[in-house]
């Protein structure tokens, strides 16, 4: 298995999580982003700079997909082609995305774009906090005590 994250917009207090399950499980973490990333040095740690563009790193990062790769990242078309290609997809918030949720949440994210296109002002999502940096942790415990020492 191996850790990919959409780094672009991933929260640092998220990578600092996903820097310590790496090096605690021995799993390969890959941080993918069209800007220059400041990873720690670690045999199991690197960081991905991709041309940037839209969805480049995430082109990138499917283009890679394994089955049974964990892949982080709050963005539910990237995690709609992870789940399809096999590979589980878990938001910065903690939620394991499913074939069922993710399709749910596609349409969510399509009927919001369409109501902002419409002049409707929608907000944003909130603030991480700390329960959501609680669950996030303890779904990949969860997700990384299935993958053998």
């Amino acid at each position: 298995m191996n850790l990919w994250v959409d780094a672009d917009a991933c929260p640092r207090v998220i990578r600092d999580i996903l820097f310590r399950a790496a090096e605690r499980k021995g799993i390969p973490l890959i941080l993918v982003a069209n800007q220059s990333l400041q990873v720690p040095r670690s045999r199991y740690i690197r960081a991905v700079r991709v041309a940037p563009g839209f969805d480049v790193a995430d082109n990138y990062i499917v283009r890679q997909l394994q089955a049974g790769d964990l892949v982080i990242t709050a963005d539910i078309p990237l995690a709609a082609e992870v789940v399809a290609g096999g590979g589980l997809a878990l938001s910065p918030r903690g939620e394991l995305y499913t074939e069922d949720n993710v399709r749910q949440r596609l349409n969510m994210r399509d009927f919001m774009d369409t109501l902002r296109g419409s002049g409707v002002h929608t907000g944003g999502p909130a603030t991480l906090n700390q329960a959501d940096r609680q669950t996030f942790a303890n779904q990949l415990d969860r997700l990384l005590s299935r993958v053998p020492r």
